[in-house]
């Protein structure tokens, strides 16, 4: 689907500079990479994440989305509303890999990118106009660019505000294109539902229908002192996003402050081995994910949520920055004893890095070779998986991974979500 708006004859630099921003969406983007890997799954019911019922949907094809599947939504749920949908597991190292890939081909349209996620990112091109043609252009090159060379399709909203573009992104998926003119901007807005607007979740939409609020532009015309009074902040503050007001600016780095992950079993443990299974692969998920972007942990942290729900978290400072799963696994089994005798069963486990800082700093000093052993053979794990996209070589404890506890065998990170695999923790 395209929806573009060309440049008019006339228009000078300055006003097409006004309209320089960017938000990269790609469609469906684990979904995109199973079925470039897997040709036989194209224009299938497509379903990313684990078979379990403690699983959530990472991903859906759009095909399935028909259906009512929505990323996030419970693997039981989305099943009873698409049997027939094909369940794929996920792999995180493939996925992460052609995020990098991603990433350094929108760079070479501007070195203002700011990533969101694993599959979006925002874009000033505002500088890039002389060179490479209004914004509208370079977005459609960019589109060109990740399917000739990706294999895969993306979404692009072009505005003069990040708030904006990221709009006009989702309102023209799967594979558009959609320019908003800073003109245009105000009109745009109030033509939608008040949901649209960042921040208004559910929830928030419920308090503002009772105020008879119900568009953007409904919410535009609402007193500041009503919107004070109902939602304080925010209300204010969601207001001026209704008129177009979004002064920020694209930021390249945005540091991530920890990187984690953490499993939901499909049933309740008691036992230690499957916690110290799921802690090794955790670990090397995570240490996986910092090697790939440069940083280290300067803390470790355990997460554990038993069967009634209550949920507990432990850290533990290190003596030296690690991107090691080794270093990042032992530290997290000591967390794991230090709570001595647990007073029930364990529904979900996860693990964090914290206090991230860029690699290449102070390495731990030891007699034995060992630490840097390990280090060696998880840089090769990465270097063979980002060649090959084998997701399956793993630790040797591992092979046997007591999948029938975990989950079955079957069928989709950040960018980000509970149940079954995700990309971190609160």
């Amino acid at each position: 689907m395209e929806n573009r708006d060309p440049a008019k004859p006339g228009e000078t630099l300055d006003v097409l500079r006004r309209r320089g921003i960017l938000h990269v969406d790609m469609d469906a983007f684990f979904v995109g990479v199973e079925e470039r890997e897997r040709p036989e799954l194209r224009d299938r019911l497509v379903i990313v994440g684990f078979p379990s019922d403690r699983s959530v949907v990472l991903s859906a094809s759009y095909k399935a989305r028909a259906y009512g599947v929505r990323s996030a939504m419970p693997m039981s749920a989305a099943l009873r509303l698409c049997p027939r949908a094909i369940v794929v597991e996920p792999r995180h190292s493939l996925y992460y890999s052609v995020s990098r890939e991603l990433m350094a081909l929108l760079r070479e349209f501007t070195d203002l990118v700011e990533p969101l996620s694993v599959d979006e990112a925002f874009l000033d091109v505002s500088g890039a106009v002389r060179r490479l043609g209004p914004p509208e252009q370079i977005a459609a090159s960019i589109k060109s660019a990740v399917r000739s060379r990706l294999g895969l399709t993306a979404s692009v909203g072009v505005a003069s505000t990040k708030f904006v573009a990221k709009i006009a992104s989702t309102r023209s998926k799967p594979d558009g294109l959609l320019v908003i003119r800073p003109e245009d901007t105000v009109s745009f807005l109030h033509s939608l539902p008040v949901e649209a607007l960042w921040g208004i979740g559910g929830k928030t939409a419920e308090v503002l229908a009772r105020l008879g609020v119900h568009t953007v532009a409904d919410l535009a015309h609402t007193p500041d002192s009503t919107l004070q009074r109902t939602l304080g902040a925010p209300g204010l503050h969601a207001k001026a996003l209704s008129w177009g007001l979004d002064d920020r600016r694209v930021t390249p780095e945005r540091e991530e402050k920890s990187v984690g992950a953490e499993e939901t079993f499909s049933v309740d443990v008691s036992e230690d081995e499957p916690l110290r299974r799921e802690l090794l692969r955790l670990a090397h998920r995570i240490a996986v994910r910092m090697r790939s972007a440069g940083v280290q942990a300067g803390t470790v942290a355990l997460k554990l949520r038993y069967a009634d729900f209550s949920t507990l978290s432990r850290s533990r400072a290190l003596t030296v920055p690690t991107d090691s799963a080794h270093v990042l696994y032992e530290e997290g089994m000591r967390l794991l004893a230090g709570l001595g005798e647990r007073p029930q069963s364990v529904r979900l486990i996860g693990l964090r890095g914290e206090r991230l800082s860029r690699g290449g700093g102070a390495v731990q000093l030891s007699l034995e070779r060992r630490d840097d052993n390990w280090r060696t053979a998880e840089q090769t794990l990465d270097a063979v998986t980002a060649r090959f996209g084998n997701s399956s070589l793993r630790p040797a404890s591992l092979l046997d991974d007591g999948g029938e506890r975990r989950r079955p065998s079957g069928p989709s990170d950040g960018h980000p979500p509970p149940g079954g695999r995700s990309a971190s923790f609160g």
